[in-house]
């Protein structure tokens, strides 16, 4: 039985025939363009601590979007698998951890720590594809534990509790990339492109096998496909996302912690891509950005509402529930119901109406 409902969570409505393709380009292009422009009206509290973590978080969530709406495999290994790629572009780079921080340039090192990162998440995949259902979800749910557990005890690669600091971004260009803006643009580019990339893929010979793989695994494996061949290779793109979101993370905190890896916040990830929805890659942006305003704002309107500010966590969990209530596929499901109330084509995901069910 497959972990993602396909009925549900059809991935491939966007692409239906008939779909208005000028009105969804000219949505994009306006969401880009607002992007762009806005770090002309907005400070550096909202490029740093909201918009650039949304960009970064999003594209791990993007990377679990990709296994469980395309592969139908629900991983929550990817925030580890970047936690992987962060601990490495802090090993293999420079860090107030001399004792630890090889020491390259970051032009070798990030390419490094992204390498190690998609061995690690092929590896992962190739334990946790033979699974299935509830199993595939606590397998890589116990990979990612023993991974916080190991980078919380190990002093001699991962600094132990402490983690490695002063992990900053590079000055290429003339450009110092830890600043706001610049480090604004470098999420934003990085984001696009693994937007892209996923939707490339998904529309490939491999991202449509994988779908049908998703769909019914025996008809494929009759049909002359190798599962388990494409769900690792799933996993080995996933891991490339995730590894380059993780190199954003790192150097968006300028740190790596056993904190920043642990089941918290792997538990996180998959409420960013259920929230968002994981019927489209961009369910993950939106589920990254609905999760980090929750959790940025949600003290704020609590003190200025007159309660306790300590109950905040609350707050975020009425709005998930609230989400998850009226609708089974997140927000781009309540999207989708909103616009099978009219005839037109929807400009965002392309969907006719009465297609995105």
């Amino acid at each position: 039985m497959a972990v993602v409902d396909h009925k549900t969570f059809d991935t491939n409505d966007a692409d239906k025939e008939g779909v208005s393709e000028p009105s969804r380009t000219g949505v994009y292009w306006a969401v880009g363009l607002i992007l762009v422009i806005l770090p002309a009206f907005t400070g550096e509290f909202i490029l740093s601590d909201i918009v650039s973590r949304i960009l970064v978080m999003g594209m791990i969530a993007l990377s679990l979007m990709f296994l469980a709406g395309y592969g139908g495999m629900v991983s929550l290994a990817q925030l580890t698998i970047a936690g992987v790629a962060a601990y490495m572009t802090a090993v293999f780079g420079t860090s107030a951890i001399t004792e630890i921080s090889i020491g390259l340039t970051w032009w070798i090192a990030v390419p490094i720590a992204i390498i190690i990162a998609m061995i690690f998440g092929t590896m992962v995949g190739a334990l946790s594809v033979r699974t299935e259902g509830i199993y595939t979800i606590m397998i890589t749910l116990a990979i990612s534990a023993a991974f916080f557990f190991l980078a919380n005890q190990n002093y001699d690669i991962f600094n132990g509790f402490s983690g490695i600091n002063q992990v900053l971004p590079p000055v290429f260009v003339g450009v110092n990339w830890g600043n706001t803006i610049p480090f604004y643009y470098l999420c934003l580019f990085l984001a696009a492109v693994s937007y892209a990339l996923v939707l490339y893929v998904s529309r490939s010979p491999f991202g449509l096998a994988l779908q049908g793989i998703r769909d019914n695994p025996r008809r494929m494996a009759a049909l002359g496909f190798n599962v388990t061949a494409h769900r690792i290779a799933a996993y080995t793109f996933a891991s490339l996302v995730a590894g380059v979101g993780g190199v954003l993370m790192v150097w968006m905190n300028t740190a790596i912690s056993p904190g920043a890896v642990s089941i918290a916040v792997v538990i996180d990830v998959l409420v960013m891509a259920v929230v968002g929805g994981l019927g489209h890659p961009v369910g993950a942006f939106l589920g990254a950005a609905v999760f980090i305003i929750l959790e940025t704002f949600a003290l704020d309107v609590l003190e200025t509402l007159g309660l306790p500010g300590e109950r905040f966590q609350l707050l975020i969990g009425i709005g998930f529930l609230v989400i998850i209530f009226w609708s089974d596929d997140g927000l781009l499901g309540l999207w989708r119901k909103w616009r099978e109330r009219s005839a037109k084509r929807d400009p965002l995901l392309g969907d006719l109406e009465g297609d995105g069910k």
